[in-house]
């Protein structure tokens, strides 16, 4: 019973941490990076498709990245789309290849993302909290109902804690990461 409780709770912490990973993923650092443009969908025969499905995207250096449409009458619509994006780039076409330089970062615009970062993170500490608070719930449950004793119960909680500080300590190696990431000139 127990077992099956910390199994579920780390397995849901490890999905959240895995979650701001992604989500970090999509914030822009210095270089480029084919992910800055995953979250991008593109109008494609009257349904919304991602921009990795409908032409090539790749790296030419480490302030540039090109995206080659499969086909030439998506040039103009790849091109709108990325430039709506909440990235702030401004694509250039050349024929067939669209060109999407990145902007160096400012001091100013490098602490906004670490700002944002630091959100990000705590978003994830919250969401592990919420799950302790869930399986520790579920502990009290058995309890209550007389299938555990009370020195299980606070054994149970405290494993669940050591969990939950294993991912949060977890988080919080990601954002020192993503934070030197910026940082970085």
């Amino acid at each position: 019973m127990l077992n099956e409780i910390k199994k579920q709770a780390s397995d849901r912490m490890a999905k959240s941490v895995a979650a701001l990973k992604q989500e970090l993923t999509k914030l822009r650092t210095g270089r480029a990076h084919t992910s800055l443009l995953d979250h991008i969908t593109v109008e494609y025969y009257g349904s919304q498709v991602p921009l990795n499905q409908v032409a090539n995207v790749g790296v030419e250096d480490s302030r540039t990245l090109t995206v080659t449409p499969w086909e030439k009458n998506m040039v103009p619509v790849i091109e709108k789309a990325i430039m709506t994006s909440d990235l702030g780039l401004n694509p250039a076409s050349a024929g067939t290849l669209i060109r999407v330089p990145l902007p160096a970062l400012t001091e100013e615009r490098r602490k906004d993302m670490i700002r944002v970062v630091r959100n990000e993170a705590e978003g994830g500490r919250i969401a592990i909290r919420n799950v302790r608070r869930d399986a520790i719930s579920e502990v009290k449950e058995l309890l209550k109902e007389k299938m555990i004793g009370e020195d299980d119960e606070r054994r149970g909680e405290g494993e669940i804690q050591e969990i939950t500080n294993k991912y949060v300590a977890e988080i919080d190696k990601v954002l020192a990461d993503k934070e030197a990431e910026l940082l970085e000139v």
